[in-house]
């Protein structure tokens, strides 16, 4: 029977959460580098037992951290991050500039099919690479120096490069998100950028329709139809269906469209899951209710899914990189809270129970299935 293995990055340690295919009985590992905040752990699909972890101090700055035998022992590497040009300014609408800083990794995503190769997004909004395991890593810098970088700002979580996408398909092709400038597109390996945010619209910047300056919180794609891409963004729940060349509205009878987590289930492509938030001036479930939405028609039409989960008095969030689903059958559906809550679905979102209660905040989760 597979095994599974939860990572998850909070904001006073990592934390390891293993269980059979059953998913029932888990047992909890950590907390990994004790009162250190973990913005992000994830393994390799290629080296299941590779773990990257990005560990942030105010004090200490950041340090890169891996590990070869699944989160048993680990040990820093490549904490220099090698910029191909001057980090230079960026500026908000007013004009004021401001100087390109470097202050946390915000997410990496392991390459598909090369265990050494690791893109890491960053805060201020950068992409790097590493080809090495992370001993190194250098900047890819068609996409800061992209025409439209010095018009990038930061939204209330920092200027930072949260998420990025691979095509299964094509190595040349991948896509990027920015708070808040929106997404990016590359079909070169990031030799060239290009903005993909035409159909988005937001009210709370100076021009709502522009061509960046978009507060995207998350995108998602299934492997099985790469043009197919959605997003959670600060309101509205969108889909694309030309490889983000153009977005259209999906939010159909959701309660509000505010939230930060989107993911697809693992073998129907039709079929994904968002939460919704109240505000963004109010970050906790609609009524104080906790509850995921999904739709298994690509959106417009949404359930609820609250069995198991905190009907009422529930007022914790769930961030952006806090949400995961694993590959067995019937696909199994993860998130985690800021309130140190870790809940699981091993029926695609009909029934949740909490794995545990009481973590610190939680970042991020991501999910490996084992043999």
């Amino acid at each position: 029977m597979s095994r599974i293995r939860v990572l998850v990055g909070t904001a006073k340690g990592g934390f390891i959460l293993t269980s059979d295919g059953l998913r029932k009985a888990w047992t909890v590992e950590g907390p990994h580098f004790a009162g250190w905040e973990i913005y992000h752990m994830i393994g390799s699909p290629v080296a299941p037992d590779r773990i990257f972890a990005s560990q942030t101090s105010g004090w200490f700055g950041q340090v890169v951290q891996r590990s070869e035998d699944g989160g048993k022992t680990w040990e820093a590497v490549g904490n220099e991050f090698a910029y191909a040009s001057t980090p230079g300014t960026h500026q908000w609408y007013d004009g004021t500039p401001h100087p390109w800083e470097f202050a946390r990794v915000w997410h990496f995503e392991p390459s598909l099919s090369d265990p050494d190769t690791v893109f890491a997004g960053v805060e201020d909004a950068g992409l790097f690479k590493t080809t090495d395991g992370g001993s190194t890593w250098s900047e890819i810098a068609g996409l800061r120096e992209n025409e439209t970088g010095r018009r990038w700002q930061p939204g209330a979580g920092g200027m930072c490069l949260h998420t990025i996408v691979l095509d299964p398909t094509n190595d040349e092709r991948m896509w990027v998100a920015i708070s808040a400038a929106g997404v990016f597109k590359t079909d070169d390996a990031g030799a060239t950028w290009s903005p993909a945010n035409v159909g988005l619209q937001s009210n709370y910047i100076p021009d709502p329709d522009a061509f960046v300056g978009h507060c995207v919180h998350r995108i998602a794609l299934h492997a099985e139809r790469p043009n197919v891409l959605f997003m959670q963004k600060h309101w509205d729940v969108m889909r694309s269906d030309d490889g983000a060349e153009t977005w259209h509205e999906i939010s159909g009878n959701l309660p509000t469209d505010f939230g930060f987590v989107v993911d697809t289930h693992a073998h129907a492509p039709e079929t994904l899951y968002v939460v919704p938030i109240t505000s963004d001036a109010h970050h906790f479930p609609p009524n104080g209710r906790l509850a995921v939405y999904r739709s298994r028609v690509g959106g417009n039409e949404w359930e609820e899914l609250g069995a198991g989960l905190p009907e009422r008095d529930c007022y914790v969030n769930v961030l952006r990189e806090a949400m995961a689903v694993d590959d067995l059958d019937p696909c199994g559906i993860y998130f985690g809270t800021t309130g140190g809550q870790v809940y699981v679905s091993s029926d695609e979102g009909d029934h949740w129970s909490a794995i545990v209660h009481d973590l610190p905040r939680v970042l991020s989760i991501e999910v490996q299935t084992l043999p």
